[in-house]
């Protein structure tokens, strides 16, 4: 048998079971990068100090930053181990080879070094980076290599006197590193360059805790831990240098851009950015471009604020408009590639063109150049749902975008441009040129929490001092407005989007406050309660069971879907903040969820399929959100595969219909009223009602359901309701009885009757006139055509009749055949043909 080839299903079996690509699966972790120098920076003092990066390391994961790794980090490769200052003190000529000098290097052990040296550079009294024999150098571009004494055209090497790019400290390869004449011979290469060694927490960040996507974030959770403050970096030097440049700024779509700020930096020099500066971004792998972006990239990475840099000259008209620009318009990003604009996505425009998507991916046009002297510096506070709709639209994930989707700080963008600004100066140069802009017509409050300590009490289970809960609330940065002997009024601050309601608050002074530090009681007191029976489990696992061996599977499908396979979009159950447009609302069927599936195998030449799968639907009925679990069934293609004594034969209505009574058999569902379908997803099929419920339908799915889930082979559907399974398995009761000894006995009989007659009405008529001893009706001939007189049809039926305490006799069931005749003549107008 072909097992079903899609991301949609498992192999036949009832345990092993596989999502659709999920859109929240997965709870998703995204791994932040964190350097333990660069942490301590926030906490000069007491970090540095007291707390070693393993420390840190049990603090993080405790508040719920869980550190997955912990790894010793060197800025430059092979941290320059192996290689000292060294002085030259002669050279002279090789002997062999025009190019090539040997020289006298004094190293500081005493005992000079014969290096051969290529460098045209190279000269007496320099002093200079000798890596000694041994040493494992890691050049800039290629493999690492180990210096070995060694004979170079016929002489003898015991060294190498290194270039920058040899050692990993730059790429020009001019010529050797000269030293300045005050470094001291025979120190380490390491402790002249200062390279310190460094720590790199990667932290499995969590949706929901945007706010620590920064050192600054990480940072706030340590202080809040150790019940300390932290230090931010200081930007009292900020200043506005004069006002010869400034840019305006419009803001068209206040709702996508709630707070936009900006300056304007004026005589800048776009170069390479000093080592510190790159060996910071380098222990958290950011690569380093250019001076000006890597100061954006540093305190994106400090502040967990995104900034963007525009080469101000490139900004047609002095003005930058915040809107949204025409569908299909077409603009070309950073990475040269084409996009084709949707209307909902928000630019950063000029007065004439596109400058960049907000929030998202900059523009080929107005980065940042070599030739770049005045920028505009934006710092802006985007809608997250704007950003992660453009974003995923156009399949771009960015460290901005990351951040900007989850909610950045509202508060944080005027400090961050001061930041930036400052350290802009530092290693480009420039003045800064205009006013600061800052457009925030409706600033974001803090969210308003009423915490009551008994509501604490009862989630966390113990009993923490009211002081204490103060104390860890305050140093989480929440404001208390108002307490009483209840509980605290609260304020929490934009930046923790996660947090809105008490029990969010009750869940950061849980993490805060330890879990280790809940007590686990030694004696657990429960009194002994009956489970609902039978478990909703356990009649899952017996029909998975029944149907894969069946030659079924499993699939789980996203409960979120498309609006478009609604057909009233009044009771449908619609998403606030979707994704895409087809994932916007909650799915009110299973059955387009399964011709998806249909769809997916069908298109990759697996036409064959039988798949069913447990969910639930949902619905607003009485302005109520209200959901209800279903169990679908689907077949398509063969049902049976085609084999050396047999033909494949395709899935029909009653392939379907005798799972669907196998499965009522198999739970002792018996009473059923059966009527035809008028479901319009049903091109024909049946209801199986009880109790003027309908517990399942099922038949052959309609051409324009197929249609819109592209599916082109017929389908057929059975839909059960799984609640109404379990009320009525619950009450069923297996009660013992023997195997009757005497024989059953089977009367046929043959009619005449109108077509409008079902078989359903004729079984039922039976079974009220013989209940004890009729215990199977079924049809096994039917015949319709012009032989038989207009508007009528003829039906062969037969009866097994059995009596568990004796054997029946000709006279009983004589008697009980003549009731069955005249009842089905009085009832439906039934003909005895003899």
């Amino acid at each position: 048998m072909t097992t079903p080839y899609s991301p949609f299903t498992t192999a036949p079996s009832p345990f092993a079971l596989s999502a659709p690509n999920p859109i929240f699966a997965d709870y998703h972790f995204d791994i932040m990068k964190i350097s333990y120098n660069w942490l301590k920076e926030f906490f000069p003092i007491a970090i540095g100090a007291d707390k070693s990066p393993q420390e840190i390391s049990v603090i993080l994961t405790g508040t719920g930053l869980e550190v997955e790794s912990l790894e010793k980090v060197q800025a430059v490769p092979g941290g320059l181990e192996g290689l000292v200052i060294g002085y030259v003190k002669e050279i002279a000529q090789h002997p062999n080879a025009d190019r090539l000098r040997i020289t006298k290097v004094d190293v500081g052990t005493g005992e000079d070094l014969q290096v051969v040296c290529g460098a045209a550079n190279v000269d007496a009294g320099q002093k200079v980076v000798v890596a000694t024999v041994g040493t494992t150098v890691y050049p800039t571009q290629g493999e690492p290599f180990q210096i070995n004494k060694s004979k170079i055209r016929g002489e003898i090497s015991e060294g190498m006197i290194c270039a920058e790019d040899e050692i990993g400290l730059g790429s020009s390869h001019d010529g050797i590193m000269v030293l300045p004449a005050d470094a001291v011979v025979g120190t380490p290469a390491k402790e002249y360059f200062k390279l310190n060694d460094d720590y790199m927490y990667e932290i499995g960040l969590t949706p929901n805790r945007a706010d620590a996507a920064s050192h600054l974030g990480t940072a706030r959770d340590i202080a809040a831990f150790l019940k300390i403050g932290i230090t931010k970096p200081d930007v009292s030097a900020f200043k506005v240098d004069n006002t010869s440049s400034p840019i305006e700024v419009v803001v068209e779509n206040e709702q996508a851009a709630p707070r936009y700020s900006g300056i304007t930096i004026s005589g800048i020099e776009v170069t390479e950015s000093p080592q510190w500066l790159k060996e910071r971004l380098a222990v958290i792998g950011v690569r380093a471009i250019n001076n000006i972006v890597d100061v954006t990239n540093y305190v994106l990475h400090e502040l967990g604020q995104p900034l963007h840099a525009f080469d101000a000259d490139a900004i047609s008209g002095n003005k930058v408009i915040v809107k949204n620009c025409p569908e299909g318009t077409i603009f070309k990003t950073l990475d040269d590639v084409d996009r084709k604009l949707s209307a909902d996505d928000l630019m950063i425009c000029s007065a004439t063109e596109p400058m960049c998507i907000a929030g998202v991916f900059g523009g080929a046009k107005s980065g940042v150049k070599e030739t770049t002297k005045n920028i505009f510096l934006e710092s802006a506070y985007f809608n997250p749902v704007s950003v992660r709709k453009t974003a995923k639209r156009h399949g771009l994930k960015t460290d901005a975008s990351f951040r900007f989707e989850r909610g950045t700080d509202p508060d944080m963008t005027i400090f961050a441009l001061k930041r930036a600004a400052l350290l802009i100066q530092q290693v480009a140069g420039g003045l800064v040129s205009s006013n600061i802009i800052d457009l925030y017509p409706n600033p974001v409050t803090p969210f308003e929490v009423e915490l009551s300590y008994k509501s604490t009490l009862r989630l966390i289970g113990q009993d923490i001092p009211h002081e204490e809960i103060r104390s860890i609330v305050k140093a989480l940065d929440i404001e208390v407005v108002n307490e009483t002997a209840e509980g605290l009024s609260l304020k929490v601050p934009p930046y923790r989007v996660d947090v809105t309601r008490e029990v969010d608050v009750i869940e950061d002074i849980l993490r805060i406050y330890g879990y280790n530090n809940i007590h686990i009681p030694t004696q657990v007191r429960a009194s002994l309660s009956t489970s609902v029976r039978p478990e909703k489990d356990t009649v899952q696992n017996l029909l998975s069971d029944l149907l894969t061996a069946n030659g079924f599977n499993e699939i789980m499908s996203n409960s979120l879907t498309k609006s478009a396979y609604s057909d009233n979009l009044d009771t449908a159950v619609k998403i606030l903040n979707p994704l895409s447009s087809d994932l916007d609302v909650m799915r009110q069927t299973m059955l387009y969820s399964g011709l998806e599936a249909i769809a997916y195998n069908q298109n990759r030449q697996n036409s064959d399929v039988k798949f069913y799968e447990f969910g639930k639907v949902y619905k607003i009925q009485d302005e109520k959100y209200v959901e209800s679990q279903r169990f679908a069934i689907f077949m398509s293609g063969a049902s049976t595969v085609q084999q050396w004594n047999q033909k494949a034969q395709q899935a029909s209505f009653y392939n379907l219909k005798a799972i669907v009574d196998g499965i009522l058999q198999k739970l002792n569902i018996t009473d059923v009223v059966i009527e035809d379908c008028t479901c319009k997803k049903m091109a024909y099929g049946l209801n199986y009602n009880r109790n003027n419920k309908t517990l399942a339908k099922f038949g052959k799915v309609d051409a324009k359901a197929l249609k819109k889930a592209d599916v082109e082979k017929e389908v057929f559907y059975a839909d059960f309701s799984f609640d109404q399974l379990l009320s009525i398995t619950k009450k069923n009761k297996i009660v013992y009885q023997e195997v009757s000894k005497f024989p059953a006995v089977r009367r046929d009989l043959s009619m005449l009757i109108d077509k409008a007659v079902t078989f359903n009405q004729l079984k039922q008529i039976a079974q009220r006139t013989e209940r004890k001893l009729l215990k199977e009706v079924d049809v096994f001939d039917v015949y319709e055509g012009d032989k038989l007189p207009a508007g009528k049809k003829s039906y062969a039926l037969s009866f097994i009749l059995q009596d568990t305490e004796k054997t029946l006799t000709d006279k009983a069931i004589d008697s009980i055949m003549q009731k069955l005749i005249y009842n089905l003549g009085k009832e439906a107008g039934a003909e005895i043909r003899k």
